[in-house]
């Protein structure tokens, strides 16, 4: 109950300033110069949505992070949080409902990008099952990305500070399916290290949902992580909350 009614008074905030318009308004844009320019949506003469999803990852790497700095720098450096803690209200519960808020403006962000599922269409007959498992990929990637950024910005009462820290720490789990990292790896340490280091890359579990396969393996991934990193930030927040 306390999560819920933390994560509606989250939510709204977040369309009672600008913040929210000007997320929106610049994903919508980026995404649609990615997709129309950069991915040569017409000249594939392709119906479907590869050129549009390819970019997410890299959309988010910048977007998110942004978004997601101002969940507990901010409280911190007001001292907000003293207040929100002094609730009855567990850490716990602070964190899933202000996570669950900025995963639910994220989802809103990216369901506004359906006018690019109504154009492919149109323009051709798309394989809608697999579009529609790239959306649950790219939401589930989102969340990811979103968890790291509120563990970093629990760490920091500088926005600036956890916004860099997490595209770092974003931008890590992004590459690690990269042959550039896996081939400094493969020269001296066992197979099944690099096996183990590919396989916690965003991309490779992001690109195979995208294919239109929801593999549970996938799912448990996505989930392990948002896990993790809120775990983490329940844990920092614990023991800074008294700074």
């Amino acid at each position: 109950m306390n999560t819920w009614v933390l994560f509606k008074r989250e939510l709204s905030s977040y369309f009672a300033t600008p913040i929210a318009y000007v997320f929106i308004i610049i994903f919508l844009f980026l995404s649609g110069i990615f997709t129309f320019y950069i991915g040569n949506f017409f000249g594939r003469g392709q119906a479907d949505l590869v050129a549009f999803f390819n970019f997410h990852p890299w959309l988010y790497l910048f977007l998110i992070p942004a978004l997601a700095m101002r969940l507990w720098a901010e409280e911190r450096k007001s001292g907000s949080i003293e207040l929100l803690l002094t609730l009855p209200v567990t850490v716990t519960e602070a964190v899933l409902g202000k996570f669950f808020a900025a995963w639910a403006f994220t989802a809103i962000s990216l369901a506004l990008t359906f006018p690019m599922w109504i154009t492919v269409n149109y323009l051709g007959n798309p394989d809608n099952l697999v579009i529609f498992a790239s959306y649950i990929g790219s939401l589930l990637m989102a969340g990811g990305f979103l968890a790291i950024g509120s563990c970093m910005s629990a760490l920091t009462k500088n926005q600036v500070i956890a916004f860099v820290v997490s595209v770092v720490a974003c931008l890590g789990f992004i590459l690690a399916g990269f042959p550039l990292v896996l081939d400094f790896f493969s020269g001296w340490v066992p197979h099944i290290v690099v096996q183990t280091i590919s396989s916690f890359s965003f991309l490779t579990h992001f690109q195979a949902i995208s294919k239109g396969v929801i593999d549970l393996r996938d799912i448990i991934y996505f989930a392990s992580v948002i896990t993790f990193w809120l775990f983490a930030t329940v844990i920092f927040i614990e023991m800074k909350k008294a700074d």
